[in-house]
C-alpha cells in the first residue's frame, strides 16, 4: 500500500525530508519546499552540491577530532598557536564558539559528546584516549576543560581530571560565567569572555 503524499509527490518528498532536520516542523518544512521550488534550478542545484560536499569532504583532524576539510585541520597546523594549552570541547560546535571569540591561543580537542551511561554513552565512546595519548607526548602543559556546565559536562570533566591527575599537566576550567545547565554554543561573548579570563585550577 503506498502513503498518500499529495498530488505532487516530488514536493512531497521534498518536505518530508526537510522535517527530519532538528527544529523543522511541517509547517517550516512545507515554506522550505515551496521556497526552493520558486528559486531557479541553479539554486537548487548549488544547494544539493554543497549537501553533497559536507558528506564527502569533512572529515576529523587526527589530533583534535574537529571538523575539517584538511588533516590535520588549520588549528592544529598553525606554528603561531600555543600547542601546549589544549581546550577540551565536548562537540566541533562548541569549538567555534569559542573559536569566535578571538582569545582562545591554545588548540582544541573535541570528545564528540560527553560521559551519558543512561544514554549508552561511556567513556571509551569519546576521544578520552587520544587526548591522554596527547598529553603523555610531552608536549601539552595545560589542559582546560571546556565542557558545558551540565550535569553530563560536569561528571565528564571530573573523570577527565582523574584520569590526567598522574600526569605533569596542569588541570583548569572556566569560571562559572556560564550559567550551571547552559550550553557553550548559546553563550555571549560577554559571558564566554568572564568564563575564559577567570578559568582556574580543578
Amino acid at each position: 500500500m503506498t502513503t498518500n503524499r499529495g498530488p505532487i509527490e516530488s514536493l512531497a518528498r521534498l518536505r518530508e525530508q526537510f522535517e527530519k532536520l532538528p527544529g523543522i516542523g511541517p509547517r517550516s518544512a512545507e515554506r522550505l519546499a515551496f521556497h526552493i521550488l520558486r528559486e531557479p534550478r541553479d539554486f537548487a542545484a548549488a544547494l544539493s552540491r554543497a549537501v553533497l560536499d559536507v558528506k564527502d569532504k569533512v572529515k576529523h583532524c587526527r589530533t583534535c577530532f574537529n571538523l575539517t576539510e584538511n588533516d590535520p585541520c588549520s588549528i592544529c597546523a598553525d606554528p603561531h598557536r600555543e600547542h601546549g594549552e589544549v581546550w577540551v570541547v565536548e562537540q566541533p560546535q562548541d569549538l567555534l564558539v569559542l573559536e569566535a571569540t578571538g582569545l582562545i591561543r591554545g588548540t582544541y580537542h573535541v570528545l564528540m559528546g560527553h560521559i551519558a551511561p543512561l544514554d549508552g554513552i561511556e567513556p571509551e565512546d569519546l576521544t578520552i584516549d587520544a587526548l591522554l595519548e596527547r598529553v603523555r607526548s610531552g608536549s601539552v602543559r595545560e589542559v582546560v576543560l571546556a565542557l558545558n556546565p551540565t550535569l553530563d559536562g560536569d561528571g565528564t570533566a571530573l573523570h577527565i581530571q582523574s584520569l590526567l591527575k598522574e600526569l605533569d599537566v596542569s588541570v583548569t576550567r572556566p569560571s562559572r560565567g556560564l550559567a550551571v545547565g547552559s550550553q557553550l554554543e548559546y553563550a555571549t561573548v560577554s559571558m564566554l569572555d568572564a568564563a575564559i579570563r577567570g578559568r582556574s585550577a580543578m
